[in-house]
C-alpha cells in the first residue's frame, strides 16, 4: 500500500514530521459520532437508518466522510477554496481514503460535484474536481469529469438559511451520459443539509444510475439544529 501521509511539516501546526499531519494533529480531527445513519451521517442512538431518512428517503444510498466540519478541518477547506491553496486537495483527499479503506466494492466510477460555468470562472478551479481526480488515481476508479454539469447559477449554499436550500439547488443539475446500472460515487467537500448531494442524485437516477454513494471530506453538524425532515428533499 502506498503511504498515505508524505510532507516534512504538519499542515497544521508546522512540527518537524514526514507526514502531512503530525500524529497529535491527526488524532485531533473531529470526528463524527460513531452512532450515526449510514444515509445522511447524522447522529442517531444506534447506528440505523434515522427518521428523516426512512420518512423522506434521499435519491442517495449512503455517505462516507472524513471528518466532521468543524475546526481545523473547515480552515483547510476554505484555504483549498477560496485561496486556492491547492496543495490541500491531496492532503484532504488522502483522509476520505483511509475511511474508503474497509470497502469491499468499488464504485464503476467518480463524479465530482460540478460547478456552474460563472463560478468556475471566477475561482479558476472546482475544489471537487481536484479532490476526486487525487482520490480517483489513487484508487483506480475512473473519473467522469465532464459527466455532470451545473446548468443553474444560484447564490451559494452557504449563504442561505438550511431550510432555503433544498429550493435554491432545484433543477440545477444535468447529467449527460448514461449511468445505467452503475454505482457512482459522487465527490464534494462538505455536506451540511444534503440538499445538494440529493440534487444530482435525482439526476443521476434518471439517467439509470443503481447506486449513489457520496464520498464528502466532512459532514456538518451543527449542534443545536436538527435537519428538518424534508431539508434533503
Amino acid at each position: 500500500m502506498i503511504p498515505i501521509f508524505l510532507n516534512k511539516n504538519c499542515t497544521l501546526c508546522r512540527a518537524s514530521t514526514n507526514q502531512d499531519l503530525c500524529a497529535p494533529c491527526r488524532n485531533d480531527l473531529p470526528q463524527l459520532p460513531d452512532a450515526h445513519c449510514p444515509v445522511c451521517l447524522w447522529p442517531v442512538p444506534s447506528a440505523e437508518v434515522c427518521g428523516a431518512c426512512l420518512k423522506k428517503p434521499p435519491a442517495f444510498d449512503r455517505t462516507v466522510a472524513a471528518t466532521r466540519y468543524t475546526f481545523p478541518i473547515d480552515a483547510l477547506i476554505q484555504a483549498l477554496k477560496y485561496r486556492a491553496d491547492l496543495t490541500l486537495a491531496p492532503i484532504l483527499g488522502k483522509l476520505l481514503i483511509l475511511k474508503l479503506e474497509s470497502l469491499t466494492v468499488k464504485p464503476d466510477l467518480i463524479v465530482p460535484m460540478p460547478l456552474h460555468p460563472v463560478r468556475l470562472r471566477e475561482r479558476g478551479f472546482n475544489q471537487a474536481m481536484e479532490i476526486g481526480r487525487f482520490i480517483a488515481k489513487q484508487l483506480n476508479i475512473p473519473l467522469l469529469p465532464d459527466s455532470c454539469k451545473r446548468i443553474r447559477h444560484t447564490p451559494p449554499q452557504a449563504e442561505l438559511p438550511w431550510k432555503k436550500r433544498p429550493g435554491n439547488i432545484r433543477k440545477a443539475f444535468d447529467v449527460t451520459v448514461s449511468m445505467t446500472g452503475k454505482h457512482v460515487a459522487v465527490i464534494d467537500d462538505v455536506m451540511t443539509t444534503g440538499a445538494t448531494l440529493n440534487e444530482l442524485a435525482k439526476m443521476l437516477r434518471q439517467q439509470g444510475a443503481a447506486e449513489i454513494s457520496n464520498w464528502v471530506i466532512a459532514r456538518a453538524l451543527p449542534e443545536t439544529t436538527r435537519i428538518d425532515s424534508a431539508a434533503i428533499q
